[in-house]
Formats: structure tokens, C-alpha cells, sequence
């Protein structure tokens, strides 16, 4: 009897972990249009992101970051996410001294189409809600490429979609 119900609490907890290995998220744009998804993955060592959002800036590249506050209230401009995610104080962006946030990610490039599809890794997050976790707070994209220097946010310019991960 012990033994059969100490196998349904591991069978239980196994399951609860597995379900919670990848998050799926929906993009609003800056005119509260549903505009994307994204797929994260939980793994050993950070994050798998899998994006798709349209509506972007054709042939262009533009900022990627994950923000502190999970909300996307697009009458703010997605003010509402705050700041770049960064629990460990670092300076914003790849080419600073003491960077970066680990809400800091590389640039990506939007197709012809206007259309963003990209998988990137982040090793300095987890999905998770400790310290580094990200479930809770937000993915951005922004209108122009971060410079990767510029305090505090990489001069990225206007946020054009956003997700909450939850």
C-alpha cells in the first residue's frame, strides 16, 4: 500500500515538472492586436525561445529582450513591462564592460513579410520563478536594433509587441 501510493505522488510530481518544462506565449502588438507566439523551453542550462511575430518592420533588424513585470498594456505603449529583466544589477547590453542584463538578447531579423521567426538561447534565465526565473514578466520586441551600449535599454527605440509569460 506504501509503496503503491509513494509511486503515485513520484508519478504526480513527474508529471507536474514535465508540464511545466515549456510555457506558451501570445504577442500583443502596440495596437492591441494578437501579433505572435512563443514557445519556451525549460533546459539544463537557460531558456529555448521559439518566436513567430508578424506585423513588424520589413527587412529589418529589431531589439529582443525579456522585461521585468508581466503585462502588456499596449495603451501605454507596453510601458507596463518596466525595464530590462537584470536581478544580478548588471550594465544593459553584450559590449558593456559589466553586462549584461539577463533580459539582454541578440538583435534578430525581421523577413520581407514582416514577419520575426527566430529561436534563441538564453543561458542567464530560467523558467522559473526565482531569482533569474522569467515566468511572471514579459518578452518584447522593439521597433530598432539594441546597440548593445547604451544605457539602459540599447536605444531600441518604441515597443512593438509583447508577451507575458506565464
Amino acid at each position: 500500500m506504501k509503496t503503491t501510493l509513494l509511486a503515485t505522488i513520484l508519478l504526480a510530481t513527474t508529471s507536474l515538472a514535465i508540464a511545466q518544462e515549456t510555457v506558451s506565449v501570445g504577442f500583443v502588438s502596440d495596437t492591441g492586436a494578437d501579433n505572435g507566439t512563443a514557445e519556451l523551453t525549460a533546459t539544463p542550462g537557460g531558456v529555448l525561445i521559439e518566436l513567430e511575430i508578424s506585423g513588424l518592420p520589413a527587412g529589418q533588424w529589431v531589439a529582443f529582450h525579456a522585461h521585468e513585470t508581466g503585462s502588456c498594456d499596449h495603451t501605454t505603449g507596453h510601458d507596463s513591462a518596466g525595464g530590462h529583466f537584470n536581478p544580478t544589477g548588471k550594465t544593459h547590453g553584450f559590449l558593456s564592460a559589466d553586462g549584461p542584463h539577463a533580459g539582454d538578447m541578440p538583435n534578430q531579423y525581421v523577413s520581407a513579410d514582416g514577419i520575426l521567426r527566430a529561436q534563441v538561447y538564453n543561458d542567464r534565465v530560467r523558467l522559473n520563478r526565482e531569482k533569474d526565473g522569467i515566468l511572471g514578466r514579459a518578452l518584447m520586441i522593439h521597433a530598432q536594433p539594441d546597440d548593445y551600449e547604451s544605457q539602459p535599454s540599447g536605444g531600441a527605440g518604441k515597443r512593438l509587441a509583447c508577451g507575458v509569460i506565464e
